[in-house]
């Protein structure tokens, strides 16, 4: 059975360690692939704040959209490697859904895609309440957001627990929802294939 709080500790301790060392990933099993998803966020994260300040260039600007593109293509392909993985172990016990499970507008591998993106706010949000050099006010807003945050991590937590205990005893049906991303196909998005088209020709 899969323990969230296990799964929201890792995400604690990632951001964490990933402020300090370099980005790895030394886990096996559910664990690993939650590290690699997180690992897309993490980069994200940082590449939005790169993209929204003003002193740099539009060479650098189109350089980390590219690269914001990319990890969040990954982070929604290791999203499915989570649903996949959670198909997988369930064939694996022979745990069918009952003829009445329902279905949940998430998969669980969302869910830990949104955990780990509400550590992410939760790490820089604390930073923000205890930043010496901004105004009380600055500090008092950020404890606010953070006590926010903190019930959006337990409530989302708790929810992603009952939907998972619901799936592993068949209550719920469990499927990947895949997201066939269409922005980095060559073959899909307009722009680039007519694109080809015009040097084709």
């Amino acid at each position: 059975m899969i323990n969230v709080k296990k799964l929201t500790d890792l995400h604690k301790h990632l951001v964490e360690k990933w402020h300090e060392d370099d980005i790895s990933n030394p886990y096996v099993g559910l664990e690993a692939l939650v590290c690699t998803q997180f690992s897309f966020n993490f980069q994200l994260w940082h590449e939005e704040d790169i993209a929204r300040s003003r002193d740099v260039g539009d060479a650098k600007i189109a350089e980390v959209k590219r690269n914001i593109d990319g990890f969040n293509q990954n982070r929604n392909d290791w999203i499915e490697k989570i649903d996949d993985y959670i198909t997988d172990q369930l064939d694996e016990l022979g745990i069918k859904p009952e003829a009445d499970a329902r279905l949940n507008t998430e998969t669980p591998g969302s869910v830990i895609d949104r955990l780990s993106i509400l550590a992410l706010r939760i790490y820089h949000m604390e930073e923000q309440a205890g930043r010496e050099d901004a105004t009380d006010e600055h500090r008092e807003k950020a404890q606010q957001k953070l006590a926010v945050c903190f019930l959006q991590m337990d409530n989302l937590s708790q929810s992603l627990q009952e939907l998972i205990d619901d799936i592993y005893t068949g209550k719920m049906a469990h499927r990947t929802y895949r997201q066939f991303k269409m922005y980095n196909d060559p073959t899909m998005n307009p722009y680039l294939y007519k694109a080809q088209q015009r040097l084709a020709g």
